[in-house]
C-alpha cells in the first residue's frame, strides 16, 4: 500500500526567516505547535539540528498529548522536514515536510503530512488539524511582530 498525503498551505504576513525559525524556537513554538485553546503545555523540548529530535507535551484535560519526532532535514528559511510520532523515543511516525517560500510582502508555506496507507480515514482530521496550527503559527508571528 503506498502513503496517504495531506496538504495543507496558507500565506503568512512575515518574512521567511521568521516563519522556519517560529518551528524551531522552544518559547515560540509551545504557544501554537499542537496548541489547543483548551491545553496546558507541558513540555517543549526542541534539538534544532539534523538528527536532533523534539518533544511537545501538552495537558488536555487529565491526558497528556505528547508529539514526538527527529528532524530530517533543515534549510533555513526554505524546508523543514521531520518525523511525527505519538511516542516517547521518537522513532518511526509520519513525515512532515515544510516549505516556504518568499512572496515579496509575506510567505507561503506549503505543508505535506505524508501518513501510513491504513490510515487514510484520519486524513480530514489531519488537515483540519494542521489548518489549527498554522492558525496558531499566524496569531504566535503577528504577537511578536
Amino acid at each position: 500500500m503506498s502513503a496517504v498525503v495531506v496538504r495543507v498551505s496558507r500565506h503568512f504576513d512575515a518574512a521567511p526567516g521568521r516563519v522556519f525559525d517560529a518551528w524551531l524556537d522552544p518559547s515560540s513554538a509551545g504557544r501554537w505547535l499542537f496548541a489547543t485553546e483548551d491545553g496546558q503545555m507541558q513540555r517543549v523540548q526542541i534539538e534544532p539540528r539534523v538528527g536532533g529530535g523534539y518533544a511537545i507535551v501538552e495537558r488536555r484535560g487529565d491526558v497528556d498529548a505528547g508529539h514526538f519526532g527527529q528532524y530530517l532535514q533543515i534549510d533555513r528559511p526554505h524546508r523543514l522536514v521531520f518525523t511525527l510520532g505519538m511516542v516517547e523515543d521518537g522513532s518511526g511516525g509520519d513525515r512532515i515536510a515544510v516549505e516556504i517560500v518568499d512572496e515579496g510582502k509575506g510567505s507561503l508555506l506549503s505543508l505535506s503530512h505524508e501518513m501510513a496507507a491504513e490510515n487514510a480515514q484520519y486524513a480530514e482530521r489531519v488537515d483540519s488539524g494542521w489548518k489549527m496550527v498554522l492558525d496558531g503559527l499566524a496569531d504566535c508571528l503577528a504577537g511578536s511582530a
